[in-house]
């Protein structure tokens, strides 16, 4: 069981007893997860903290980054020309400051003594087998660098693993998958990691995946280990509307389709690696 401990700053944290935030052992594995939240979306927090509690599950909170609330020099590491060569439009502001959230639990992560991380946004919907689950993944697929937990879509699924408990892990030859709202990193992933995308040219989910580019060895699961909740509906980033009036139009979105080809075929070399 877990003690509570409140936050000083507001949410509470939930603690193993001698007070290793997050942290779960399963058979001798040292697993710590992660829920990125918003502070001015702490509600989502309260509900995916109680539905741990109800599950067992041990979780902890890492405060999102804020659009509003990102400096000048975090702003240096965002490549505005590769970012709209390769997505067609600009970057919003809240996918800068998902992607930092995102860098911010590598780090934190990587400041514990865990060998593994299951990071999450807050609109997953939690399930009582996750830590089971990630635990055969790691076993089953030591050599991935970050297995994906749950995607969008999984085309052209290529099974290169199977685990005891029936999850099959693999490549996609078709993309992107979309989504980093759940996903496996290893400590040597997490270095990687933190290392190949200190430039941002990308949202973070279209980042994570591009393990041809990066050179982390990324995997995926084809049927996803959680599920989005109803919170998922309400994006916290942009809907379609906002991302329709940012994309560029007609001629010069050419370099865009261009680039989108070449990177199919990256992908398609990289799944059946």
């Amino acid at each position: 069981m877990r003690d509570s401990q409140p936050d000083a700053d507001g949410p509470r944290q939930d603690v193993l007893p001698g007070g290793l935030a997050g942290t779960a052992v399963v058979a001798g594995l040292k697993i710590v997860s992660y829920v990125i939240n918003l502070d001015r979306s702490i509600d989502r927090w309260h509900h995916i903290r109680d539905q741990a509690n109800r599950l067992g599950l041990v979780v902890e909170r890492v405060a999102g980054v804020d659009a509003q609330k990102i400096g000048p020099l975090e702003q240096l590491n965002y490549n505005k020309k590769a970012f709209v060569r390769g997505n067609g439009r600009p970057m919003l502001p809240q996918e800068h400051g998902c992607y930092l959230a995102h860098l911010k639990a590598l780090q934190t992560f990587l400041a514990s003594d865990a060998q593994c991380a299951v990071i999450m946004e807050d609109d997953v919907e939690l399930a009582g087998d996750l830590f089971d689950r990630v635990k055969a993944i790691h076993e089953t697929a030591p050599y991935a660098d970050v297995t994906k937990l749950l995607n969008h879509r999984a085309v052209m699924f290529r099974k290169t693993a199977q685990t005891t408990a029936g999850d099959l892990i693999g490549k996609c030859a078709f993309g992107p998958q979309g989504s980093a709202a759940c996903y496996l990193v290893t400590r040597q992933g997490a270095e990687q990691l933190l290392i190949a995308l200190r430039e941002i040219r990308f949202p973070f989910d279209i980042a994570l995946e591009r393990a041809w580019a990066t050179k982390v060895r990324v995997y995926t699961v084809k049927d996803n280990v959680l599920n989005l909740s109803v919170r998922a509906l309400d994006s916290q980033i942009a809907d379609r509307a906002r991302y329709r009036s940012i994309k560029l139009r007609g001629y010069k979105r050419i370099p865009t389709h261009i680039f989108r080809v070449v990177e199919l075929v990256r992908r398609v070399k990289y799944s059946l690696t």
